[in-house]
């Protein structure tokens, strides 16, 4: 580490090389952030993150944040703040999904905030990729659960937090094109707790299987 922030180089103490995770793609959660949107990294930062995003994060998340790999999110075109929002909870260690623990936390340890706001920044910019399409049956039934939720079971429509277009918010992420496994994933977390916010657990919570899976192929067919 130089300066407060990790190089673009081996990590200290056998860390893992994997790039920096984030739900949601793939997360799906609401959360908050420190840094206030008009203070935008400068130069430097955001030269050092670009180095980072490319040479550590892309193992994983690709150069420009499309992750070719189901299990990692994509992180192109994210929301900047609930991005900043995610690292800050990998490096607390408030964020306690299996993959969290097992990445990004170490990954996370190492970024002081101005890096992590240029990182967010970086994400942010890059422009996201379609992702494949699943059968229609799945997209049809699964944006009728986005856009209108199950009201007999309890099920708010997502869109109302996540937008009709599923680009998401600040405080709410950019679901459309995720990786479905990645949603799918998430989901499960959120169901059992494992990810501790309250709004998605209730969400989450009396959403079946193919619920779920409907919902995850409808995302990520969309642009």
């Amino acid at each position: 580490m130089r300066n407060g922030k990790i190089s673009a180089g081996p990590l200290a103490s056998g860390r893992v090389t994997a790039a920096l995770m984030l739900i949601g793609g793939a997360a799906i959660c609401c959360a908050g952030s420190g840094v206030r949107a008009e203070e935008s990294p400068d130069a430097s930062a955001q030269l050092h993150a670009r180095t980072i995003a490319v040479t550590v994060c892309g193992t994983c998340h690709g150069a420009d944040g499309n992750s070719t790999q189901p299990k990692f999110p994509r992180l192109a075109g994210q929301n900047a703040k609930y991005l900043e929002a995610q690292l800050k909870a990998f490096r607390s260690q408030s964020r306690g999904d299996p993959d969290a623990i097992s990445y990004m936390w170490g990954m996370a340890a190492e970024l002081d905030d101005e890096t992590i706001a240029a990182l967010a920044a970086y994400y942010a910019a890059q422009k996201p990729e379609a992702g494949p399409r699943a059968a229609q049956a799945h997209t049809t039934r699964g944006r009728e659960i986005y856009e209108k939720g199950i009201p007999a079971e309890g099920v708010p429509a997502c869109s109302s937090c996540h937008g009709a277009d599923a680009h998401g918010t600040q405080d709410f992420p950019r679901l459309a094109s995720q990786h479905e496994q990645y949603i799918l994933k998430q989901l499960g977390s959120f169901q059992s707790n494992m990810r501790n916010v309250a709004i998605m657990h209730g969400v989450a919570l009396n959403l079946k299987s193919p619920e779920m899976q409907s919902v995850a192929s409808f995302l990520q067919s969309q642009p």
